[in-house]
């Protein structure tokens, strides 16, 4: 690597977050040193760890394979930092010494470098009275657990990220959706509303919807009193993107599609998912991500005969699940339950970064026909590759514990594979049971040079980009995207396809997430960047097609909304300026 560092930023980027020491405590020279470091604990065990440890070292060269920062951070470091990304926490329960038994378990999880989901769904609702005494409600169960968070992260000085989630049928519905529209108000905290088919379907046509308490399957040792209420669907949901125009939360997760598409639907129900949205995990499930950066497999970029290089872009796919999955095998698990689950079922998410960059150097509008083409190419590409090598991994060490061949077979999405694929898991099996997620990428794009950070669009050709300090404070850089560089070092002349993210319509944007879902076995982090004027009923119709279009969720920001638009180094969306958890 002649020049790693492409700005001020990305040298800034790896200084604080990602550099390392050996043991005598000598720290590491350049990215060159921290992907030797990388490299050599992910391939130790290996049957021939130093031929693994040269082909991890050749795709980490030059950034075109980007590991979570909790990889680049945590691998050969501390024995109690871990190096998953994030982590669905295990089910909640009523009552004072089960609810601190949850709570200690996040604690002990954010304290070793973990951001975590939780679906709040099984809490009693607000005022509701039980055994003599009334009930907080999840919304107080949210401030608790971001005020644990402010106190268990704040010596870090990158703060913590957090998930929750609750279920459209709760009493406390309409309180979740406005639980953010307070100026600081939960602030470690992304926020998820879960929209099943059913409640869909009754806001389409102004139905009633019931709001009832237990939910189904309520199997906690305290029984509790029921409660049921009427409300009209479509005011519900009005409420809910309300609240989303005018503060940024609650995104929404499509739930019922979600478990239509999980590879383990008869194992499982999936009911949340990781702080930015890209992972849906069962109670204890984990996030062990990593992303190909699209803007390195560029030839010949900005040309007339500009193309992406597919065939290195399987390759690198296919060492890159080797590298994920021996995480899951070295690294430390903040609680053993979280351990158990991984190698159950040794899910991996492999994605992408650089989309929209690489799109403008083939000279391809992100919003246009040939851009979408071109963009599924590469990751249905990338979802080949990806299942190929495990069905590899697996003929030599073995599929995941919890395979079953024929219930595998027959999800959803492993039924839409090609049939040699197919055919190749039902002789072998396969060694990861999910491989697929598409992560905001936030620190770890900055780190390979401001490349536009997932599938997202450009945000701006130059851009002042506000990060975190290791004490805390922020400091502020004016950078270039890494595309907008590019043209610029080859004088190539004017180009259309160089477009920024308010030129992209939000049903483009949503066209995008789309074509590439149907690819990605787990789910895509994407929000939807809105105008200024944009409607309450814009909306109802953009979370319509998100529905229909097959995504998993859900998420928009308007620039203008009450949040503000802070567009921070790290994992948050767009606007909320929450803390970096480096995700992939």
């Amino acid at each position: 690597m002649a020049d790693p560092f492409l700005n001020p930023l990305a040298e800034f980027v790896w200084r604080t977050r990602y550099r390392g020491s050996d043991a005598s405590g000598v720290l590491e020279l350049t990215p060159v040193d921290t992907f030797a470091r990388v490299s050599r604990v992910l391939s130790a065990l290996e049957r021939d760890a130093a031929r693994w440890r040269r082909r991890f070292a050749a795709i980490l060269d030059g950034f075109r394979f980007l590991p979570g920062g909790r990889i680049l951070a945590a691998a050969g470091g501390a024995a109690d930092t871990t190096m998953l990304n994030c982590f669905v926490m295990g089910g909640l329960e009523d009552g004072p010494e089960r609810l601190m038994g949850s709570l200690a378990e996040g604690i002990r999880t954010l304290q070793q470098g973990g951001g975590i989901g939780l679906d709040f769904s099984t809490l009693r609702p607000r005022e509701l009275r039980s055994g003599g005494g009334s009930h907080p409600g999840p919304v107080a169960c949210l401030e608790l657990w971001d005020a644990a968070c402010t106190a268990t992260t704040a010596a870090s000085g990158r703060g913590g990220a957090m998930m929750g989630s609750l279920s459209v049928s709760h009493p406390d519905i309409a309180d979740f959706a406005r639980a953010k529209a307070r100026p600081g108000a939960l602030g470690h905290f992304n926020l998820s509303a879960q929209l099943d088919d059913a409640f869909l379907r009754a806001a389409d046509e102004d139905a009633n919807w019931e709001l009832s308490f237990p939910p189904p399957g309520f199997t906690w040792a305290e029984s509790t009193v029921e409660i049921n209420a009427q409300v009209r669907a479509r005011a519900l949901r009005r409420l809910i993107v309300t609240s989303m125009l005018d503060w940024s939360e609650p995104g929404v997760l499509f739930v019922d599609t979600i478990n239509r598409e999980n590879n383990l639907w008869w194992r499982e129900r999936l009911t949340t998912t990781n702080p930015c949205g890209e992972a849906p995990l069962p109670p204890y499930g984990a996030c062990d991500l990593g992303s190909i950066n699209l803007t390195g497999l560029v030839l010949r970029p900005f040309g007339r005969d500009a193309a992406l290089d597919l065939e290195t872009l399987s390759a690198i796919a296919r060492i890159a699940v080797r590298m994920l999955d021996n995480v899951l095998d070295v690294t430390p698990y903040p609680l053993a339950r979280q351990r158990l689950e991984a190698l159950q079922t040794r899910r991996i998410g492999l994605g992408i970064t650089g989309l929209a960059d690489a799109l403008a150097m083939l000279g391809l509008r992100y919003d246009s026909d040939p851009g979408r083409a071109a963009a599924t190419a590469a990751v249905e590409r990338l979802k080949n590759a990806a299942y190929q090598a495990s069905i590899e991994i697996a003929k030599e060490k073995g599929p995941f514990p919890a395979f079953d061949r024929d219930r595998y077979l027959a999800g959803a999405f492993v039924a839409r594979l090609p049939e040699e694929i197919r055919d190749q898991i039902a002789r072998h099996g396969i060694r990861n049971s999910h491989l697929l997620a598409i992560a905001p990428t936030g620190s770890i794009s900055l780190l390979a040079g401001n490349v536009s950070a997932g599938i997202e669009p450009i945000q701006s050709l130059r851009q002042w980009r506000r990060v975190l300090n290791p004490d805390g404070s922020f400091r502020e850089f004016e950078v270039d995207d890494r595309a907008w560089s590019i043209f610029q070092e080859q004088d190539a002349g004017a180009t259309a396809a160089l477009v920024e993210a308010p030129e992209i319509s939000p049903a483009a944007q949503i066209d995008m997430q789309s074509a590439l879902q149907i690819h990605v076995d787990g789910a895509i982090s994407k929000t939807v960047l809105l105008p200024e004027s944009t409607t309450y009923a814009d909306l109802e119709r953009l979370l319509g097609q998100a529905y229909r279009g097959g995504l998993k969720g859900f998420a928009a920001h308007r620039l203008q909304s009450a949040r503000g638009s802070v567009i921070g180094a790290g994992c948050a969306r767009y606007g909320t300026g929450r803390g970096d958890c480096d995700t992939g």
